[in-house]
């Protein structure tokens, strides 16, 4: 596939139009240090770093040499100055030599390649160390109370992102998957990131800044809200995951998997 003919307009190369959902998205994307932290020590002592699918940058180390790639125009406008300039790429055409990094990562992205076993591939042959991924794991996506308000968002989420059994077999080597405990004040506005917190999802930009929102229509996203908004408003979503509202962190979907080198 030509992979330059197939994106939108600003570049975006997967599923979702960044152009269209990207404008605010690093005013809500904000990477939270305690799964930041997370995720560089998982890249081990790596001093180069790729980071495919970068976005505004978020959860890249910054006492590291990074080298970052973003496809979205939109995305690659919102990195802040004090990191490096984005390289304008795709995962399954990375423009690098073999083994050109100590270590790889790759966040919130791999759902929307156009092709998962390219992009893995060439993650795997540019990397000498580890491969780092935060995701999703589509079989826990819908155990998340917005599936009873939103459920075709969640269907949505479960659809995009690849199982992680298909993570492991493409990656090869041992590949570690641990679930990561997402705090109760997160800063990455995720949907999970609002666990306890759900009145944050009645905030349209909020609701952007994720993109499973994307795939359904207005009217059905106004009717989501709408009905979200009254369980808040009689009590019935406190009566039921009222709890959440005093639970220091959540165990969703969300997971990181570490790839070693083969």
């Amino acid at each position: 596939m030509d992979q330059k003919r197939s994106r939108a307009y600003d570049g975006s190369a997967g599923d979702a139009d960044y152009a269209t959902i990207g404008k605010t998205y690093s005013q809500y994307r904000q990477p939270d240090p305690r799964i930041a932290q997370r995720v560089w020590d998982a890249l081990g002592d790596a001093l180069t770093v790729l980071n495919v699918g970068a976005g505004a940058g978020s959860y890249e180390p910054t006492d590291r040499r990074v080298t970052a790639v973003e496809p979205s125009a939109t995305m690659r406008g919102q990195r802040p100055a004090s990191l490096a300039t984005a390289v304008d790429a795709v995962a399954e055409q990375l423009p690098f030599g073999d083994d050109a990094f100590d270590a790889s990562m790759t966040t919130f992205s791999v759902h929307q390649w156009q092709d998962l076993e390219a992009g893995l591939a060439e993650m795997r042959r540019v990397t000498r160390g580890p491969v780092v991924i935060l995701t999703c794991d589509p079989e826990l996506v819908e155990e998340f109370w917005l599936a009873q308000y939103a459920p075709d968002v969640l269907a949505t989420e479960r659809r995009r992102y690849p199982s992680i059994a298909r993570l492991q077999e493409l990656l090869g080597g041992t590949a570690i998957v641990e679930l990561v405990p997402i705090p109760l004040d997160c800063t990455d506005g995720f949907n999970e990131a609002y666990y306890g917190r759900p009145e944050q999802l009645l905030n349209p930009e909020a609701r952007a800044a994720c993109s499973a929102w994307s795939f359904i229509s207005p009217a059905q996203a106004e009717s989501y809200t709408i009905t979200l908004a009254s369980a808040l408003e009689s009590g019935a979503w406190d009566a039921q995951h009222g709890a959440l509202r005093r639970k220091p962190t959540f165990e969703g979907s969300l997971v990181l998997v570490r790839a070693e080198a083969r």
